[in-house]
């Protein structure tokens, strides 16, 4: 690619992505999301907050080419914001930066930097892209910083118009170049947290969207009412504290019921899951093994499994081991080794038997 656009969130990582493309010859120019996120001053750094366009732009000054910022404060709330909320009240627990990638960034974004006769995007994602008789997903050199699963739902199609600049590099050696290279924002802290949610948490968001947030019972597995719930949108399964009820043992949130409003309780083997059915699946390969390995949350730690393929699109994932706290709306990612497979959002979870 000669002509590149890079996604400048204002922190280290898109800047150096931006650097080490100008390094080996590309044609760059920032572009940065303006999401109308506005974070409370003095609160945590989000990735595309008024703070982060300035300092995106800052970035760009000291590199030498230029910056666009680009509303998708639309594209946010119909593709992002309302998919959201809508799924929190269905009793599920989305993933707004898997829905982020796919829609806006390697979606809205990608498509703007094509329009404009760019050749492609670059992100500061720690992720890779092998060439080669077709286009992979990889996983990147860093492990801990790995974001493959917040990518696996990108369209297979736009992994030829993609690059990741940092494939190679450590979080710490990425800082050292910014450093060396003078660039303002070498030792900024990372962005945390939904960029769209305020510190009070999900409950307080879906109220200032208008949601009814009732409170109702919280029942065991034989339906016996052991206390009462501030409302079902403030609750993830596997949770265990905030429940507020007395037992002689720990117990966790193990289903949520909106349609009765209730939320489902049991001890910590209850929450072993043998496998589970995924929607909206993205295949980044031709055809998924039988045998893979999957991650059912970002700081899951891969499972062996095997995968079918159904006759209505969906995948069913079966575990060799049971895993614990599986959570319909969540990604389920697919690997097999260091390639990304693609992967689907839960939509029911197997029993272990």
């Amino acid at each position: 690619m000669k002509k590149v656009a890079v996604a400048m969130s204002g922190g280290v990582d898109s800047a150096v992505a931006a650097l080490l493309l100008q390094q080996s010859g590309h044609e760059t120019v920032g572009v940065t999301m303006c999401l109308g996120v506005a974070p409370a001053k003095g609160g945590p750094v989000k990735c595309c907050g008024a703070r982060e366009i300035e300092d995106a732009g800052s970035v760009c000054r000291a590199l030498g080419i230029r910056h666009y910022v680009v509303d998708f404060a639309a594209d946010l709330e119909e593709k992002v914001i309302g998919p959201f909320v809508a799924e929190y009240l269905r009793g599920r627990t989305p993933n707004p930066c898997v829905a982020c990638n796919r829609w806006l960034k390697f979606g809205s974004l990608l498509s703007k930097a094509l329009a404009w006769g760019f050749d492609g995007l670059a992100t500061g994602h720690y992720a890779a892209i092998e060439t080669g008789g077709g286009y992979l997903l990889k996983r990147p050199k860093d492990r801990r910083k790995d974001q493959t699963y917040f990518l696996h739902a990108i369209p297979r199609e736009t992994l030829a118009k993609v690059l990741f600049p940092l494939a190679g590099y450590t979080k710490d050696e990425v800082r050292g170049i910014a450093e060396r290279a003078g660039l303002p924002v070498f030792d900024k802290r990372e962005s945390q947290d939904v960029c769209f949610m305020p510190a009070e948490g999900h409950g307080a968001f879906l109220r200032s969207r208008g949601a009814e947030i009732e409170p109702g019972e919280i029942v065991n597995l034989e339906g016996r009412v052991l206390g009462r719930h501030e409302g079902i949108a403030c609750y993830t399964i596997g949770q265990r504290g905030g429940l507020r009820v007395s037992s002689p043992a720990p117990l966790y949130v193990l289903a949520i019921d909106a349609t009765r409003n209730r939320l489902v309780v049991g001890g910590k083997t209850d929450l072993r899951a043998g496998g589970l059915v995924a929607g909206e699946v993205n295949r980044l390969v031709d055809a998924f093994p039988e045998e893979a390995w999957a991650k059912i949350r970002y700081a899951h730690r891969a499972a062996r499994c095997r995968i079918s393929e159904e006759r209505d699109g969906r995948l069913t994932v079966r575990f060799a081991e049971p895993q614990e706290a599986v959570a319909p709306g969540q990604s389920v990612v697919l690997y097999d080794g260091e390639t990304v497979l693609g992967g689907g959002i839960i939509q029911e979870v197997l029993k272990w038997n």
